[in-house]
């Protein structure tokens, strides 16, 4: 573990200007993408490996571990959180907290700015999509409301620490396929971004699978959809606050909506 806790002060590769998207994608403010350059520090292949499988058995412990009630479910979702962040803080030591930045005001702007992307462009998928193949509904909304305030508190608490967890279970194999192409097959910097996007979108979108019924078009498309919008917010701002807030706004305002037409019922 001393090659990963060990703070390094240059990078495997150094980055310029031209190495970086426009500035339309890429604020200027010095900000770089951490770990896949060995800045703060390196994390190594098989630690990777490490925190990745992580990401899978947080997603198991939500998957699996019964929960009858959203006050019960407080403890799959934190751990869907905790698991993965615990091996990171293993492998990084301090500098865990390198996907975690101050949240400025100009932060907050861009949570809801795309929050309003991700609505639309979902929308746009969402009405291709049940054109030609059916959908299903979020279950775990269907009752919201209808077991009593205790419950639905629970379950925004929940949800709101869960969100947290699919910003870290897609950021984590986001910044280690970046590490990969770029420190390892040598491709370039924007080469290596696109191509974890897009991976890790996939990886995101697969994760939804049981969620909607193994609907294929669904989890990939729509959600996969959503998903490249929200790691967008990352890339923009490499504050993993940015893309939680944006997902946090995305789903509790539907969330609450559903709740609204349950009470009204």
């Amino acid at each position: 573990m001393s090659e990963a806790i060990a703070p390094t002060t240059t990078s495997i590769r150094p980055i310029a200007d031209k190495d970086r998207f426009g500035r339309q994608l890429e604020r200027r403010d010095g900000v770089d993408f951490p770990y896949y350059n060995g800045v703060p520090v390196t994390i190594g292949v098989w630690q990777w490996v490490a925190v990745w499988a992580a990401c899978l058995a947080g997603l198991l412990a939500l998957m699996f571990i019964p929960t009858p009630g959203n006050i019960l479910a407080l403890i799959p979702r934190f751990l869907f959180l905790a698991i993965p962040l615990a091996v990171l803080i293993l492998v990084a030591g301090r500098y865990w907290k390198a996907i975690f930045r101050k949240v400025t005001g100009w932060d907050v702007l861009n949570m809801f700015f795309f929050w309003g992307l991700n609505f639309v462009v979902t929308s746009l998928a969402g009405v291709i999509v049940k054109a030609f193949f059916p959908v299903a509904g979020n279950a775990a909304a269907n009752t919201l409301g209808k077991d009593g305030v205790p419950d639905a508190i629970a379950f925004y608490i929940g949800t709101g620490i869960q969100l947290v967890g699919e910003e870290v279970f897609t950021i984590l194999p986001f910044l280690a396929l970046m590490y990969f192409f770029f420190a390892k097959a040598k491709f370039s910097r924007k080469t290596a971004i696109i191509l974890a996007w897009l991976i890790s979108a996939v990886w995101f979108g697969a994760a939804h699978l049981p969620t909607y019924d193994w609907n294929v078009a669904q989890a990939f498309i729509i959600i996969g959809v959503a998903r490249l919008v929200l790691t967008l917010a990352f890339i923009r701002t490499k504050n993993l606050w940015v893309s939680s807030g944006a997902h946090i706004l995305n789903d509790w305002s539907t969330f609450t909506f559903v709740l609204v037409s349950n009470l009204a019922h």
